[in-house]
């Protein structure tokens, strides 16, 4: 089972989704916003993508952080920060059961 994790007003996700459709791949969307995001979920993101690679630092999210939030940010400040602000997690995060990709990237899709 592919699980699509994001947001579901966020282009970036939208273009994912397009393109599992298009190329006929069953998935389940899960939205951080209306489906919430549990610790171990993002303890498992992190353990395979490091918490620095999930952080998105062009997001609005990311701006919204004061000087020193943003300069202190180490894994437990970050880890607690993306689970009471998911929005600052970059996005999609595609998990096909053995693999998980991070951003969208048709030809890594495609591969997987």
């Amino acid at each position: 089972m592919i699980i699509l994790y994001g947001i579901k007003n966020c282009d970036t996700v939208k273009k994912a989704r397009n393109w599992l459709e298009q190329n006929q791949i069953d998935y389940q969307f899960h939205d951080y916003r209306s489906d919430g995001l549990e610790l171990s979920l993002l303890e498992h993101f992190e353990a395979t993508l490091g918490w620095e690679t999930l952080v998105n630092k062009r997001s609005a999210s990311w701006r919204q952080l004061s000087d020193e939030q943003k300069n202190t940010l180490d894994k437990t400040s970050a880890m607690a920060i993306m689970l009471e602000m998911p929005t600052l997690i970059k996005r999609p995060i595609l998990d096909n059961g053995s693999t998980l990709l991070i951003g969208f990237k048709a030809s890594e899709y495609q591969q997987l």
